[in-house]
């Protein structure tokens, strides 16, 4: 019994330390969040044996846990560069036909040809409709809509982008060069009842669960939503001293189990010799 307590502290330690690696690998991605790995002991007895008499059958895997802290902040100089201070993430489309949303810290956004604004893995950044005065008019994924540049003011095509504004509160606002302002939308932000039941897509993306409850739409600046900083980015939470004492304490903890393995193993080879 001892070989498989042992074996499972093994398993423990092993996962612990990719858990870790992952995170130290990931400290220079944006918009990454740190995981925790949970372990829980392993005990069992039928209803008639006395637990003083029984010890423990090792340890398992409770679940890798995701940790949405904020993360540190460094200056950019592009507009569509964009960190949130606060609990919202930033809403995506896929591309057709599955238009799949997802759910980012990552706020590296960058202009394609066609003049739609997209983030690193190619989805679309998605707007809420506003009235004239910019409040939100459909705060729900279905009212949401593509994130485009304007080449040129609605009014007059001849009158061409100047420059794009992003707010704290998320309004875009173009401006062209005879000198009227066109309100784009308000950037669509979304929070969760348990972020931590978030699904991990990869590239600092997440999708809803039954588990991360569903999704509440809105702008920033409202409730949990947090503020947006144009000409920002923020990076991951990884603290690199956290990780590397947690590592040293895995490998401990590795060595350990394995220790015991081999004192086990010797402690049969000794009973087997017995003449």
């Amino acid at each position: 019994m001892s070989f498989y307590t042992s074996l499972s502290g093994l398993k423990a330690a092993q996962t612990d330390m990719s858990v870790i690696s992952n995170n130290i690998s990931n400290a220079g991605s944006i918009g990454f969040k740190r995981s925790k790995a949970q372990f829980g002991d392993i005990f069992a007895s039928s209803p008639t044996q006395s637990t003083k008499m029984i010890a423990g059958q090792g340890t398992r895997l409770n679940g890798i846990t995701q940790q949405f802290t904020q993360g540190s902040y460094e200056s950019s100089e592009k507009t569509l560069d964009m960190a949130i201070v606060g609990e919202g993430m930033f809403v995506v489309r896929g591309e057709p036909p599955r238009e799949q949303v997802a759910y980012t810290r990552n706020g590296s956004f960058t202009k394609r040809p066609d003049n739609q604004v997209v983030d690193s893995t190619g989805a679309k950044l998605q707007l809420l409709p506003v009235d004239a005065n910019g409040n939100v008019t459909d705060n729900t994924l279905a009212g949401a809509f593509d994130f485009v540049i304007p080449a040129a003011s609605p009014s007059d095509p001849t009158a061409e982008l100047v420059n794009v504004s992003i707010g704290l509160d998320g309004l875009v606002t173009a401006t062209f060069t005879d000198g009227s302002d066109t309100i784009l939308g308000k950037i669509a932000m979304a929070t969760f009842p348990a972020m931590e039941g978030l699904r991990p897509v990869g590239d600092a993306h997440w999708q809803s669960t039954g588990e991360s409850g569903p999704p509440t739409i809105d702008a920033a600046t409202n409730g949990p939503m947090g503020a947006i900083r144009s000409g920002a980015l923020e990076r991951s939470n990884v603290d690199i001293t956290e990780e590397l004492v947690m590592l040293i304490g895995a490998q401990r903890n590795f060595q350990a189990n394995a220790k015991a393995i081999e004192g086990a193993s010797q402690i049969s080879q000794t009973i087997i010799n017995m003449r």
